[in-house]
């Protein structure tokens, strides 16, 4: 299952990271404790609007920035965790004696385009 928190977290402490900044300094600018904020980066508390707005504003970025890179992520796991789907195009299997027919019908034509590039 994917979770939103866990997403959120993530993207906060890279942007925390990128900036080169600390737990501490950030906890304090956003008026925080250093451990809650820790537990939100780690995707285990969830982050109230007012808190994440805190943050953001600590992190000195858009929480729409935040939230877009967020759905990028939950865009891409929901594809990673999607069961494959056959190409519309894969060919069908067909069992019994029309397999045979269809086996020469193909061979057939396998043959008929070679003889025209042949040509």
């Amino acid at each position: 299952m994917i979770l939103l928190r866990r997403l959120l977290g993530d993207v906060l402490r890279r942007q925390r990271q990128r900036q080169g900044r600390t737990l501490r300094e950030v906890s304090a600018a956003a008026r925080v404790s250093l451990g809650y904020l820790s537990e939100v980066e780690r995707g285990q508390k969830e982050a109230s609007s007012e808190l994440l707005s805190a943050i953001c504003d600590a992190l000195d970025v858009r929480m729409s920035e935040v939230m877009r890179e967020v759905s990028d992520e939950l865009s891409l796991a929901e594809l990673a965790a999607a069961e494959p789907v056959r190409p519309v195009l894969e060919p069908v299997p067909v069992p019994g004696p029309a397999a045979d027919r269809m086996s020469s019908i193909t061979q057939k034509t396998a043959q008929s385009a070679v003889d025209v590039v042949a040509a």
